[in-house]
């Protein structure tokens, strides 16, 4: 036997006590970032009285932060593989903070909207870097494993617990509260990461391609801006143009990333199926938790009248459930194939939403909680074990982009669950309510905008007026409610089949 025969592959280092503190760090801005894509659900009443915006204004005011956030995840993992994964962290988290200051004291819904952009720009520099860290720091398969699955939970849990988090704020703050809690968290990874981190980055970059980011930006904006302004104007010329502008910006963006040598996203990766199929599930699972806590939390304060705590302490089992199932499914993976976990859990996510289609308007509050406990226990098993598959499957030097990958799709899932799922829902919510005859016009206008804009229009009347113009607006926004979460259901489904058939190779093991 030779002596090249004889050489035992090299053995991954096993992680010790300053690589998990280190986890620990990198856990903050993960909490933080996924915290605020959701902690509006819950300050939407309050925001929606105090700043009185649009429909489409609304929806922007929820969404522009994950959209840009989405836009320029690729580019900001691009940058981190180049000048530093560490530097960019530490970059990021300083600026997210300092505009979390301007989101919370923002006059007006514009200001306020304004201020998600940029706070989406800085977040897009967190994310990529944190799962990069994390595959350089965590080299041994079972221990990434393990803290991909806490990365995963705590990324899905921080979704969930943004609305739990508003929830408390709110019943004893103003609005702006939701937005402060960013500062305290991020101190102390500014003072931790530069000691427990080390910096990591690419050997050998490729180019920047500002061309490429623009394209990655106007392939997405345009879209869901399309369908924003088609729940809000119905269809016509200026839906058609966007979409339009998205389709083709996407189109030319795939084609420089084919004739690049060096591309800014390597498109190439989608040509795995267990890749493609993990990034698709990704974004379908969020879709599902975001746009089913977008018209939960509006319901259970708006319709059923919890308090901001109360509503949010209903969302308390789903919560574990999301934690718990991502972490047991570490082990039990090590048993069962990834594309069982992965199709079990989007099939329980659409249980969840079929409960509350089936049980209909009016369903009680003990409805809510169990199909929400159904969708994140399935969410958090889906995103561990689809997330795992997509750092395992690319070279450690590319992990950046990976990462970014993985981030973008969760991020366009965000965003999707509010333009397509909460757009659907303001829809049937406008094209249901009938405003009673004796209602003032401009307060009409008022509530047809959204139900937060009808409960505070219903302020300004007497008593029986009031009192009719809220019931129309709670009926016509269950309604919507019904209808969307049966589209939910759908959509798990189709996530399902989708992970049947693209996971069929995808293994637990390197």
């Amino acid at each position: 036997m030779t002596a090249t025969a004889r050489c035992p592959a090299a053995v991954p280092e096993r992680a010790g006590t300053r690589q998990w503190a280190a986890l620990v760090v990198l856990m903050l801005p993960v909490l933080l970032v996924s915290v605020d894509n959701t902690v509006l659900s819950f300050a939407l009443p309050e925001i929606s009285t105090a700043l009185r915006p649009s429909a489409a204004a609304q929806l922007w005011i929820v969404d522009v932060y994950s959209l840009v956030l989405a836009g320029l995840l690729v580019a900001m993992g691009s940058l981190g593989d180049r000048f530093g994964r560490r530097r960019l962290l530490l970059i990021g988290a300083s600026g997210f903070a300092l505009v979390s200051l301007a989101a919370a004291f923002a006059p007006t819904a514009e200001a306020l909207i304004t201020a998600r952009a940029v706070l989406g720009f800085f977040g897009a520099m967190i994310m990529p870097a944190t799962l990069s860290l994390l595959r350089s720091t965590f080299t041994d398969r079972d221990q990434r494993r393990l803290a991909i699955a806490i990365w995963a939970s705590g990324f899905a849990a921080g979704s969930a617990l943004g609305p739990v988090v508003g929830g408390v704020l709110l019943e004893h703050f103003a609005w702006g509260s939701v937005f402060l809690i960013a500062v305290p968290v991020l101190l102390p990874l500014l003072v931790g990461a530069p000691l427990l981190l080390l910096e990591s980055r690419d050997p050998a970059p490729g180019p920047f391609d500002p061309v490429s980011v623009l394209l990655s930006l106007t392939a997405m904006a345009p879209v869901v801006a399309a369908v924003k302004q088609l729940a809000t104007h119905g269809p016509g010329l200026g839906v058609v143009l966007l979409a339009v502008l998205g389709v083709a910006s996407g189109w030319l963006f795939v084609r420089r990333q084919l004739r690049r040598e060096r591309p800014l996203l390597d498109v190439r990766l989608f040509t795995s199926p267990v890749f493609a199929g993990s990034v698709v599930v990704n974004l379908l699972a969020v879709v599902a938790l975001v746009g089913f806590l977008f018209f939960t939390t509006q319901h259970l304060q708006l319709v059923v009248g919890l308090r901001p705590l109360q509503a949010a302490l209903t969302l308390l089992p789903g919560l574990g459930a999301m934690i718990v199932a991502g972490l047991v499914v570490v082990p039990i993976v090590r048993h069962v194939s990834p594309r069982t976990i992965v199709a079990t859990g989007l099939a329980a996510a659409a249980v969840g939403y079929a409960l509350v289609w089936l049980s209909g308007a009016g369903a009680p509050v003990g409805v809510f909680v169990l199909a929400f406990a159904l969708v994140g226990a399935g969410v958090g098993a889906a995103e561990t074990i689809s997330n795992d598959q997509i750092i395992a499957a690319v070279p450690a030097d590319r992990a950046g982009a990976a990462s970014a990958v993985s981030e973008t799709a969760y991020e366009v899932g965000a965003v999707l669950g509010t333009a397509v799922l909460g757009s659907m829902l303001t829809a049937i919510y406008r094209g249901s309510l009938v405003v009673p005859a004796d209602v003032p016009a401009e307060v009409g206008d008022a509530a047809r905008e959204t139900l937060g804009g009808a409960v505070a229009a219903a302020d300004a009347l007497d008593g029986s007026v009031a009192t009719r113009l809220l019931d129309a607006a709670t009926h016509a926004f269950d309604a919507g409610l019904v209808a969307t979460a049966a589209v939910g259901a759908g959509v798990m489904l189709l996530a399902v089949a989708v992970s049947l058939v693209s996971l069929r190779r995808a293994s637990a093991s390197d």
